[in-house]
Order: C-alpha cells, then sequence, then structure tokens
C-alpha cells in the first residue's frame, strides 16, 4: 500500500476526520490569536495558559468533571483576571510570569493531596489529535467566528492597541475592555488547542503562521490573512504528511509551521513595520 493510498483509508475513520475539521476549525481563528500574541508582546502567555490548564485538567479530575471544560474556564478566568495587571507592555510579561508560578504550584499541591494520578493531567498537555470531540469542535468553531469577527469589526482599536496602548488611549479606544477580550480569546485559544497538539506544541497553530505573517503582511488585515492562509497550508500539509508517513501529528505541525516561519523570514523586513505605521496615521491630529 503507498502513501497515497494509506492516507485515502485514513480519512475514511470518525476520529481522523474529526481530526481534519479540527485543524481546519483552528486555521481560521488560532494563527489570528498569534498575531494578537506577537502584537502585545507575550510571548509568556502561552507558557503561563499551559500551566493554568494543568491547574485546570487536575480541578476536573478532582471533581469528577470534564477537565477539558475545567481548563478552558480556568484559562478563561485567568486572561481575564491578569488584564488589570497587564497596564504597560512590559506588565503584561511580568503578569503573565506571575500567573505561571501560581498556577502551576496550585496544580502540583492539588494532585499531590489528592491523590489524582497526575499522569492522565499531564498526558492532555501532549495532546492527543485523534481523540478530539465533538464539543473541542465546537469550541474550535466559535473561535474561527469570533477571533475574525473582532477584527473586522474593530481593526482600527486593534491596530492602535498592538501598535501603542497609550497611543490606543489617547485615540478613545477602550483598552482596558478590549486588553480583557484578547486576553480571554488567547487564553481560550490555548486551551482550545489542546486536544490538537497538546499545549507544549500550541506554537504550531497560533505563534508560529503569524511570524511568518508578520514579515510578509503590510497592514493589520494583510497580516490577519496571510497568518489565517499560512495556518490552513501547515495544518493540511502536516497532518497529511503526519498520515502518509505514520507520525506524530504534534510535532510534524510544528515542523512544517516552523519551516514556513524560517521560509518568510528570508522576505525583506521593508514591510514588517508598515501596519504599525498605517495604525498612527489614522489617529486624527489635535490640530
Amino acid at each position: 500500500m503507498n502513501a497515497l493510498d494509506q492516507v485515502g483509508q485514513l480519512l475514511q475513520l470518525v476520529p481522523v476526520q474529526r481530526a481534519g475539521a479540527g485543524l481546519l476549525l483552528s486555521a481560521l481563528g488560532l494563527p489570528v490569536v498569534g498575531v494578537v500574541i506577537v502584537g502585545l508582546d507575550i510571548m509568556p502567555v502561552r507558557f503561563a495558559m499551559m500551566h493554568v490548564a494543568l491547574l485546570g485538567i487536575a480541578l476536573g479530575q478532582l471533581l469528577g468533571v470534564d477537565p477539558v471544560l475545567c481548563a478552558l474556564l480556568a484559562c478563561a478566568l485567568a486572561g481575564a483576571g491578569v488584564a488589570p495587571l497587564a497596564r504597560t507592555p512590559d506588565g503584561l510579561s511580568g503578569a503573565m510570569g506571575l500567573l505561571m508560578s501560581l498556577a502551576i504550584a496550585a496544580a502540583l499541591l492539588m494532585l499531590a493531596l489528592s491523590g489524582v494520578n497526575a499522569n492522565g493531567a499531564f498526558a492532555l498537555l501532549w495532546g492527543s489529535i485523534l481523540a478530539v470531540r465533538p464539543a473541542d469542535l465546537a469550541v474550535l468553531a466559535v473561535l474561527a467566528v469570533l477571533v475574525p469577527a473582532l477584527f473586522v469589526w474593530r481593526r482600527r482599536d486593534l491596530a492602535l492597541l498592538l501598535h501603542d496602548r497609550e497611543l490606543a488611549w489617547c485615540s478613545g479606544v477602550a483598552v482596558q475592555r478590549l486588553t480583557v477580550l484578547l486576553l480571554v480569546l488567547v487564553a481560550v485559544a490555548v486551551a482550545g488547542a489542546i486536544r490538537l497538539t497538546g499545549a507544549l506544541l500550541v506554537d504550531a497553530l497560533t505563534l508560529l503562521p503569524a511570524l511568518a505573517a508578520r514579515r510578509i503582511g503590510r497592514s493589520l488585515l494583510s497580516i490577519t490573512l496571510w497568518a489565517s492562509g499560512i495556518g490552513l497550508v501547515v495544518n493540511v500539509v502536516g497532518f497529511l504528511a503526519a498520515l502518509a508517513w505514520d507520525l506524530p501529528p504534534g510535532p510534524v505541525l510544528v515542523l512544517v509551521a516552523g519551516a514556513v516561519a524560517l521560509v518568510a523570514h528570508l522576505v525583506p523586513e521593508r514591510r514588517t513595520s508598515s501596519w504599525r505605521v498605517s495604525a498612527s496615521s489614522s489617529v486624527p491630529s489635535p490640530h
């Protein structure tokens, strides 16, 4: 049996179809979340939410509730709760570091005191793409609609916020509310990717397509479109390659996304910051 026939047979299986649908849905929303992560310069958010997700999973196992649902709720609450601490760009990174330390300490303490099997909690951090459930697809579908819709609806405000918080504030943007909304979306997106690649490899779905798009796009809109397009190509190519050669999908997705990001960085840098310039030029003059 050649690789093409093997892929064809595997695609007839329901778990494989669900995994493919999850990757297609994730390409519509998660790379756009990556644009937010890069724009706000909150790279530690992935690690912070990974630890918060572990806390939610541990709590879910302790209470006998769906661990992934608990992880989603924990990440959403953490994203909203950390926003008041993020009054400056540097504050965002500092708040995420604080959140990461507290979350992992609470999770480990809960696992130790409750006697819950820690292997089950940590296993979800690695992900299992063929274990995607209809509920997971529903979360990804909501993100696939809400995240692009937010970028279309508040495109100018987002461009200003991602360029300069103070400039956005002076221009009448509801910085605090918009920051809370963005952090909640980022947190839920990271938690929503747990079943696909695991929190440890979530960069393949969020950050790497956004980094590649930042080198190519000339405006916030084009960066967003490029991020989703690159995410779609990476997900399809990586998933099919994993099926064809019987490889774990998560690492393959990361390698494909990383290769695309490296190629994109060969593009001259002169276009990279133009979306920031257009954001600044949209601010009305005080005169």
